[in-house]
Formats: structure tokens, sequence, C-alpha cells
């Protein structure tokens, strides 16, 4: 009988563990997103603003 508790005790204490696992995992990969997006968007304003920057510089290359 013991033998059984210990094993149902451990087999729940197991699921708890896995699942505070996946959820901690699942959190820090939605943070990193978060933080990619935030980047991504950061240099594609570099990189507009780059663009604007240069064609005024060398309009004859805008064909204006």
């Amino acid at each position: 009988m013991f033998v059984v508790v210990t094993t149902v005790i451990l087999y729940v204490f197991g699921f708890v563990f896995l699942y505070g696992v996946i959820r901690l995992g699942v959190r820090h990969a939605l943070e990193d997103l978060e933080l990619q997006r935030a980047r991504a968007r950061r240099e594609e304003e570099l990189a507009a603003a780059r663009d604007r920057s240069f064609l005024s510089d060398n309009a004859f290359l805008a064909g204006s």
C-alpha cells in the first residue's frame, strides 16, 4: 500500500513539475518573441529613414 501511495504522489508531482517547466518555457519564448518583434520594428524604421535620407541626397536616382 505504501508503494502505491508513494507512486501516486510522485506521479502527480511529476505532472505538476512538468506543467511548471512547460509554462516557464512558453513564457520565456513569448518574451523573446516580443523582443524580436520590437527589434525588427526598430530595424525597419531605421531602414526607412536611411532610404529617405539616401534618396534626398541622391534625388537623381529616384527619377524625380
